[in-house]
């Protein structure tokens, strides 16, 4: 692709930048919406989870007339309410109720079989207690915070404490967007969904890192000139890292989107749709953070520093004193092309030899004036041609008296 390669390297050149440091109170104000409506989300519907963490029973079967609403009418007609029926693929059927005693459990299965015509031992069941749920949960949990802590050591340690700071702040970011996400659209949540949420993290800080990298590199003894403040320095990172970042998202959301498709159309739903499902959106949020969170809000904290706001005044001055210069040489430029001062009444006395000789006390009328001190004119004839120095005995005697 010459064109975006093109596009990079003007970009990593500064030839063309896109303003994302100067800009930051905008991505700042759309993230603080994002966050705000998934947490209102996540108060207000709450996650939708999985028979795994809720525990209950669920029953599955296949079946050429495979139907939802068959499935729901033949469970609650053995007295269970509110089943969750999905179909899966286009044959296959996944019932999930609450928990039930193993009578309800049989009748259960012998209304299904009853009502699709296949043998009861083609109807498969699985009881899962929720003390396996709150398990995973807290597993989850605990890899989470060990993650977050391993991670801000390694970055305080390689980098910095702010850029440590700056990556959790947008680490936390794309978790509460994810998990808001899953609230607002009421998607079912997996240990799968739980795998993919800590795989996006991962891949969200390395993004940010590679960022941070550039921007360690470019503001290297910063403090010591006077050429950019950080915040120019770090937008310049941002925009040299921008095409590698647009590379890296898509061909990762590629193979993430086609499993997908794949298993919502063709397989109708299960691990691999909790999986990419929750990897398509981090990887997505992740992107963002990446580029509008982490770096600007890095640029933030930095920029209140005393050496970044001593910096950044020697920028302005110096710029300042750079345009004064500029203006003073274009003065100096329009000054050489002005016309000559007017005449004075002195100047006019050379024209008229008359006035020149009666200007001067005591010299005759008509003799041009020289200041003391001048130099004779030189004669016509004498014009061009150098005195030559006089040898020593040429026409006369040489020294001790004899001739030459």
């Amino acid at each position: 692709m010459p064109g975006l390669g093109q596009f990079g390297h003007r970009l990593y050149v500064g030839e063309l930048s896109f303003d994302f440091i100067g800009r930051r109170r905008r991505w700042y104000a759309v993230s603080i919406v994002l966050v705000i409506i998934s947490l209102a989300s996540l108060a207000v519907f709450r996650l939708n989870l999985g028979i795994e963490f809720r525990g209950g029973a669920q029953f599955q079967l296949s079946s050429p007339n495979a139907s939802v609403a068959a499935a729901r009418s033949a469970v609650e007609s053995a007295g269970v309410a509110s089943p969750i029926v999905q179909l899966a693929g286009r044959s296959s059927l996944q019932v999930q109720t609450e928990q039930l005693t193993p009578i309800k459990a049989d009748a259960v299965r012998q209304a299904l079989a009853t009502r699709f015509g296949v043998p009861i031992d083609q109807v498969s069941s699985q009881y899962i207690g929720p003390s396996w749920g709150s398990d995973i949960s807290r597993k989850a949990l605990t890899g989470l915070i060990v993650f977050l802590v391993l991670v801000s050591v390694y970055l305080a340690i390689s980098f910095e404490p702010k850029m440590a700071a700056a990556a959790l702040v947008a680490l936390l970011h794309d978790l509460v967007i994810t998990v808001g996400v899953y609230a607002l659209s009421r998607l079912e949540v997996t240990p799968a969904t739980v795998i993919g949420v800590l795989t996006i993290l991962g891949y969200s800080l390395y993004d940010t890192v590679v960022v941070f990298d550039k921007v360690r590199e470019n503001t290297k003894g910063i403090t010591g000139g006077s050429r950019m403040t950080f915040s120019e320095a770090a937008n310049l990172a941002v925009n040299q890292s921008l095409v590698r970042s647009i590379n890296t998202s898509f061909i990762a959301l590629l193979p993430v989107g086609s499993i997908l498709v794949v298993s919502l159309g063709l397989l109708g739903g299960g691990t691999l749709a909790d999986l990419s499902l929750a990897l398509f959106i981090g990887i997505a949020v992740g992107t963002y953070s990446s580029v509008f969170i982490a770096t600007p809000l890095l640029a933030s904290m930095r920029e209140r520093e005393p050496e970044m706001i001593a910096l950044s005044r020697r920028v302005a001055t110096r710029r300042a004193g750079g345009g004064t210069r500029a203006a003073s040489r274009r003065t100096d430029r329009g000054s050489a092309g002005s016309p000559e001062p007017p005449l004075t009444p002195d100047a006019d006395l050379a024209g008229n030899p008359a006035a020149i000789g009666a200007a001067v006390p005591g010299r005759p009328p008509g003799t041009p004036d020289s200041p003391p001190g001048a130099v004779p004119p030189t004669p016509a004839g004498a014009r061009g041609q150098r005195a030559q120095p006089r040898r020593p005995g040429a026409g006369g005697r040489r020294p001790g008296g004899r001739r030459g």
